[in-house]
């Protein structure tokens, strides 16, 4: 599913021995590639293949400008976790995004990923429940919100 095929990387010409690909990979444009929708299906996609759990899509169009989505998923342990995240930034890599920023890779307990137009949690289940990002995050919470300002706006306004 790489974009760039493998005749195209030997064509480059030879790095400079001081020269960190890694580095010159993690300054690329996390917008460049795939975005929107099919970043989110890519995404979604090598999180099945990796027997993520519970995986949860959450549409933040209107409610952030941090993204436009946010993917939440589990791993089994420590271990599966780092796996999903190592993988998931391969496959980033592999679709001309870059290496995407990421957060929580030594303990694995929660590890953030930064894709640019989609943010990805992935938990232990024991983490997962205790931040429940899910209830954060949901269409009722920003309405309370919503309601709760409103209210208070009302209340200033009567005074």
């Amino acid at each position: 599913m790489a974009l760039i095929s493998q005749s195209s990387q030997a064509a480059r010409p030879a790095a400079p021995a001081s020269h960190n690909p890694d580095a010159a990979d993690a300054a690329m444009d996390v917008n460049a590639g795939v975005t929107g929708k099919a970043l989110v299906d890519l995404i979604l996609s090598q999180l099945d293949d990796d027997k993520a759990e519970d995986v949860t899509t959450i549409d933040l169009t209107g409610k952030s400008d941090i993204a436009d989505a946010m993917i939440i998923a589990s791993g089994r342990s420590q271990r599966h976790v780092g796996a999903l995240a190592d993988h998931i930034a391969r496959e980033l890599k592999d679709a001309g995004k870059g290496t995407p920023s990421m957060e929580g890779l030594p303990a694995c307990d929660w590890v953030l990923i930064d894709a640019g137009d989609v943010i990805v949690h992935l938990f232990r289940p024991e983490v997962r429940a205790f931040y429940n990002l899910e209830r954060i995050w949901s269409p009722e919470a920003h309405a309370d919100a919503a309601a709760a300002r409103a209210v208070t706006g009302a209340q200033s306004g009567a005074h």
